[in-house]
């Protein structure tokens, strides 16, 4: 049995296609660290032509999502003991990375991609959580529940192959990564800090401290 298990309500699973071309997901999944199951909406449709949206009742522009059908995604799908489900839409909680650590604790995520102008209200009783990646509209939630599936993935034990490589990322803590670089010590006159070449890891460690925190001011001054 997997590890972690992502389960995806979703009208175009084939953009989940995706998660078999991106390097850790990919591994994870062909190590059984993850599994991930797509339920087409469609399949779930009401009538001979299988419909899952209609118009808004009071007028308006677009279609939405009937809550029929997702209901019936859902509770086809099997529940595990620590699992929850999350909506996509803009109107959730902007995501950080304290969600996906707590998230990656769990046993499944069960995530439902919204489309068109959105979804009857009825749905937001199955979710736990209403998730959104920032101020701005897509055309549907698939990208969003690809990013999760990726940023759980990568926390996950035996995901990455430096487990290491998670300690001084951005957003684990309250600052933003230090600026990193690597061979040649000078491109096109750009050169690399002195210090970093310098093999005093005492002093590597202050600047990278003294680096984080300007970094934070500069881009993050709702932090700092």
């Amino acid at each position: 049995m997997s590890n972690f298990n992502f389960d995806v309500i979703t009208l175009f699973p084939k953009a989940f296609d995706l998660i078999n071309n991106l390097g850790v997901i990919t591994r994870a999944l062909e190590n059984d660290l993850i599994n991930v199951k797509l339920h087409n909406l469609r399949k779930y449709g009401e009538g001979s032509y299988k419909q899952v949206d209609d118009k808004p009742y009071g007028g308006g522009s677009g279609m939405l999502l009937k809550p029929g059908p997702i209901y019936k995604a859902h509770e086809s799908i099997s529940k595990f003991p620590k699992s929850l489900t999350l909506l996509m839409t803009p109107q959730g909680k902007v995501m950080k990375q304290k969600d996906l650590r707590r998230w990656s604790s769990l046993d499944q995520l069960i995530i439902i991609s919204g489309q068109y102008e959105g979804f009857d209200e009825r749905v937001r009783y199955l979710a736990d959580e209403e998730i959104s990646l920032g101020d701005y509209v897509l055309t549907g939630g698939e990208i969003p529940a690809i990013t999760i599936i990726n940023g759980v993935t990568r926390l996950l034990p035996g995901a990455l192959g430096d487990p290491n490589s998670l300690t001084d990322e951005s957003h684990n803590g309250p600052f933003l990564e230090y600026p990193q670089y690597t061979r040649p010590p000078n491109f096109r006159e750009m050169k690399v800090p002195e210090v970093l070449m310098s093999g005093n890891h005492k002093e590597i460690k202050l600047w990278r401290e003294k680096q984080m925190l300007k970094r934070t001011q500069e881009r993050r001054q709702n932090i700092v």
